[in-house]
């Protein structure tokens, strides 16, 4: 972006933040070389203690308030959407716990003023953080590599919610699942070949228990989800194909030694020869097609997705729908000078 001065929105999703959330907006800074304007919006997933009240004590500039509790996802889509409704040029998110050093947000978005990256992802450096056992350590590094080969990009903790976006970048993500967003975010943005960087911010000790995760098992069935879905919809001729391949080749090999035992005399014994190889090469014939139609998928979507994009980056979309569509209303604004759009929920707010 280099000398432009830019507006910058850090967004906080919360749900029952009371005993961190003053703590986090004390340390998030409001002078940023490079940075015209900083605004902070709260993002309350239907609370039911007193983190509205508190974040509006202690300097929120918006809060976002849901009817009921859609989840983490839900709240980092609101939180797009009205980013972009409302003019910003980048959007940082942090969360309401406290385990991140929002300190370093300038040092987060310094890829971006650069023109360096369009999402940047804060490393917490989870090998070295004592409050994560052994087994989160690994699976949090293992989850990561594994992300990384996606997006063909060294990202050490794809699992972290300190990052920041362009609005270009933000313009072009689109969440699909309930559960969150940090995997799928960084995969769609690695397979639109958005530029994603990664630096170290470190991170503080929490020791209240994850509420995104109940188990370990928990979160290697959602974040392998997150990552398998990103294959299928982004790469679903590759996958296909893949499996199309190894079946056809495993059929060959009993249907090869069927045709070598025709010829000796032996082959009515081995009839299975025969079944196993055609059922294994029946399937993956399958598989290709269904590789076929899910390209022609992926290629609808993705020019769907464009379209989608140019309209949201023109900032038509009135705040008012965004509100709606995610059962919330502003409780709290300290409405920007370019976001035209709030006047017509002025009486909501």
């Amino acid at each position: 972006m280099g000398a432009k001065k830019v507006r910058l929105l850090i967004q906080i999703p919360c749900l029952n933040e009371e005993k961190d959330i003053a703590a986090v907006l004390k340390s998030i800074p409001r002078q940023i070389d490079g940075v015209s304007e900083i605004k902070i919006v709260v993002i309350d997933d239907a609370s039911t203690d007193r983190t509205i009240e508190i974040a509006e004590a202690n300097g929120a500039d918006f809060i976002l308030k849901k009817s009921r509790t859609r989840g983490l996802a839900d709240s980092f889509r609101l939180g797009q959407e009205f980013s972009l409704s409302t003019g910003f040029d980048i959007l940082v998110n942090t969360d309401g716990d406290n385990q991140y050093n929002q300190e370093k947000i300038g040092e987060l978005i310094g890829p971006i003023l650069s023109g360096e990256a369009e999402i940047v992802i804060g490393d917490r450096g989870t090998w070295k953080l004592n409050h994560f056992n052994f087994a989160k350590r690994v699976l949090q590094k293992l989850g990561s590599r594994v992300v990384s080969s996606v997006v063909g990009t060294r990202i050490p903790d794809a699992a972290s919610g300190f990052r920041a976006y362009t609005r270009v970048a933000i313009a072009n993500i689109f969440i699909t699942t309930r559960f969150s967003y940090a995997m799928e975010s960084i995969i769609q943005g690695g397979n639109k070949r958005l530029p994603i960087v990664s630096i170290f911010t470190g991170a503080k000790v929490v020791q209240r228990p994850s509420r995104l995760f109940k188990s370990s098992f928990q979160h290697i069935k959602n974040s392998g989800s997150a990552i398998l879905k990103g294959f299928l919809m982004y790469q679903p001729l590759k996958i296909f194909s893949w499996l199309a391949f190894v079946l056809f080749v495993g059929g060959s090999i009993p249907m090869i030694r069927y045709l070598v035992l025709v010829g000796t005399g032996a082959a009515g014994s081995h009839l299975q020869s025969l079944l196993l190889g055609s059922l294994m090469i029946s399937t993956a014939v399958l598989f290709m097609v269904l590789g076929l139609v899910a390209e022609l998928s992926r290629v609808h979507r993705q020019l769907y997705e464009e379209q989608s994009s140019m309209l949201r980056l023109s900032g038509s979309r009135d705040i008012k729908e965004v509100l709606e569509f995610h059962g919330a209303v502003i409780v709290k604004s300290g409405t920007p000078p370019e976001a035209q759009n709030l006047r017509h929920i002025r009486g909501r707010i």
